[in-house]
């Protein structure tokens, strides 16, 4: 079974994993480790619970909804269950829906094995079909999925027999099941569900996880019952759940503080330190990189390496957590952290006020002032960075930043076309492969900055394709050498994938970033 550690405090460095080490560091002198899950005791049954979530799902289709803490993670896991999931201390596999995931061939063909005998809430089967209509769905472009940027890898399934899907990838990926854990790919729907059309799924979703959709209230909440033909019986140990969505910080601790809510997914360093001195639970992933302030380089005035340059020497990362997260959030200093096999003493560079002037004033000479748009998400952390990064700019000659606030699923969409200038994306690092390969490969779908280099291509690829530990440090060595050279963006705070819940909640786990099994959690 996956161990799971409960950390009393926010981390102090949130530090980088690699698939055969795990070093954990604990913020302040007072942190503690709770243990694992099983130290709560034995599961009682019954009882409701409510969950917080970040983002608001614009459908019940697994296909558009993602897999993290920020986003519909309790939903999909609820509704559909997990094919399999990671540890977040050592990234072994642990088979759930699926009983084996492997290859012969170095990580070009695959065989997926189902458990027999699955069954959607509809009646229909759960087997190696139902797997190949999602997946199928998932990797085409049409579908506009949030797992495309894994899903593209597939080259082509094939059932095999009725519990057996062989899969075959358009390039070796001996790291492949990490991204099917961490995507939607891990989200299995009925077909014939599917098939009758996206209203008539949202009124009536059928899945194999461990609750039903009794209710959905759009804009207001998610009501679930136990599934009572749930393959991982005595599980659920709830009997009903209710998932609402909290865009809000100040809105998530409140619902805590008061007990509105018993769980909350969270993102916010200032919350997870509040709920410590509120008496909550929290949990938090470990991870190295984090997120970034994206320049994209497909377009002016970015397409110009010194425009990207500049605003790297001109911003002032400490001083945007200061007002970001009152100083609370990590700044990263390294792409890995010093404890990883993957470290090297290569800091980000440091603010530098008068080259960063020297190079909009070239720019400027030549006829291209660096003028620009930052597209915010909504919530307040968004809006309060893009804000920020306005106000210190417009302390430099030749440069225009203007703001604008989207909605969830219109930033979505306008990343995804690659139609911004500057926005927030990410590259949070477990096993190094998922994270920067999906956000710097030319080929993924996941490069929204555009970052299009054979030389970094070339080292992501090693790293991929590789099972030798010392072969895969020397490719990620040069992947963060390049990644400086090539100045891809701003890593402007560590990502904080947590959970904050109350006394009474029990058997809380979490998977890939901040994915909680609900079914494990009970009410005591």
């Amino acid at each position: 079974m996956i161990r799971r550690r409960r950390i009393r405090k926010l981390p102090a460095a949130l530090l980088s994993l690699t698939l055969f080490m795990f070093v954990a560091a604990c913020g302040g002198p007072d942190s503690s480790d709770s243990g694992s899950s099983a130290d709560d005791g034995e599961p009682v049954a019954g009882g409701s619970a409510t969950i917080l979530e970040i983002a608001e799902p614009p459908t019940l289709d697994p296909a558009k909804l993602s897999n993290t803490w920020a986003h519909m993670a309790p939903l999909g896991n609820a509704l559909y269950g997990t094919l399999m999931i990671n540890s977040t201390e050592d990234f072994e596999i642990e088979y759930k829906m699926a009983t084996d995931f492997s290859t012969t061939d170095g990580g070009t063909t695959f065989d997926l094995k189902v458990q027999p005998g699955l069954t959607f809430t509809d009646g229909t089967p759960l087997d190696a079909a139902a797997v190949k209509y999602n997946w199928d769905r998932l990797k085409d472009p049409a579908t506009g999925s949030t797992a495309i940027r894994v899903a593209s890898s597939i080259a082509n399934t094939e059932v095999v027999d009725a519990e057996t899907l062989r899969v075959t990838l358009a390039a070796p990926n001996l790291q492949f099941a990490q991204g099917i854990a961490a995507t939607s790919l891990n989200w299995i729907a009925s077909p014939t569900a599917l098939e009758k059309g996206a209203t008539a799924f949202d009124e009536d979703p059928a899945g194999a996880g461990p609750f039903e959709v009794v209710r959905w209230t759009r804009q207001g909440e998610i009501e679930m019952e136990k599934n009572p033909d749930y393959w991982d019986a005595p599980k659920p140990y709830l009997d009903t759940l209710t998932i609402r969505t909290a865009h809000e910080a100040t809105q998530r601790m409140n619902a805590m503080t008061t007990g509105a809510a018993d769980l909350a997914a969270e993102s916010s360093a200032n919350n997870i330190i509040a709920a410590e001195s509120q008496g909550l639970n929290t949990e938090v992933v470990p991870t190295g990189g984090g997120q970034i302030i994206a320049m994209n380089n497909r377009r002016a005035p970015f397409d110009d390496i010194r425009a990207r340059q500049a605003v790297q020497l001109a911003l002032d990362t400490d001083n945007l957590n200061l007002i970001v997260y009152n100083g609370e959030g990590e700044v990263p200093e390294t792409l890995f952290a010093e404890e990883s096999p993957y470290y090297q003493d290569k800091p980000f560079p440091d603010t530098n006020a008068e080259e960063a002037q020297k190079l909009f004033d070239e720019l400027a000479a030549e006829g291209k002032p660096v003028s620009f748009t930052f597209m915010s998400y909504p919530s307040s952390e968004s809006k309060t960075l893009a804000e920020a990064v306005q106000a210190q700019l417009s302390t430099y000659d030749n440069v225009d930043v203007k703001v604008e606030i989207h909605d969830i699923a219109n930033a979505h969409a306008r990343t995804a076309a690659r139609d911004f200038d500057m926005s927030i994306t990410s590259a949070i690092i477990q096993d190094p492969d998922y994270g920067l390969w999906s956000a710097f490969h030319s080929t993924s779908p996941g490069n929204f900055m555009g970052v299009d280099d054979p030389e970094l291509d070339e080292a992501l690829d090693r790293g991929r394709e590789s099972a030798s530990q010392d072969e895969r440090i020397e490719a990620y060595n040069a992947v963060e050498d390049r990644l400086a050279d090539l100045t891809v963006g701003v890593f402007y705070t560590k990502a904080t994938p947590a959970v904050i819940y109350g006394e009474d909640v029990h058997g809380v786990e979490l998977y890939t970033l901040g994915s909680p099994l609900v079914e494990e959690i009970w009410i005591g």
